[in-house]
């Protein structure tokens, strides 16, 4: 297969303006160390179905019903771990409850901010 240059120089500049949005993502990815505590966990939308055994779509309305917190960092959306923790306390049935605290314990950290 043979590529003129043109072709190539098209590919190339694809290629380096896909790596540059890559790049930006995660830029954006690790400056939440600064913006989260250490101890908490982000989990995106394939997790959280997986989590809870519920579809993306049924997530989706969560959100847009104002029930489930989340944010969104380059059209990807993530969770942070306490705010499903009071989701699922408040809106799912216990044994979902337990699942999830066995997944992502509760450190002692957490305990004295409920309190």
């Amino acid at each position: 297969m043979y590529i003129n240059n043109d072709d190539f120089e098209k590919w190339m500049h694809k290629l380096s303006k896909k790596l540059s949005e890559i790049g930006q993502d995660l830029k954006s990815l690790i400056n939440t160390k600064e913006v989260f505590s250490e101890d908490e966990t982000l989990l995106d939308n394939q997790d959280l179905a997986f989590l809870l055994k519920v579809s993306k779509r049924t997530l989706q309305r969560y959100r847009s019903s104002g029930k489930l917190p989340y944010f969104m960092i380059a059209h990807k959306t993530y969770y942070r771990t306490s705010d499903v923790r009071g989701f699922v306390r408040s809106h799912m049935d216990f044994q979902t409850f337990q699942e999830f605290e066995k997944k992502h314990p509760k450190d002692d950290k957490d305990k004295k901010d409920d309190e």
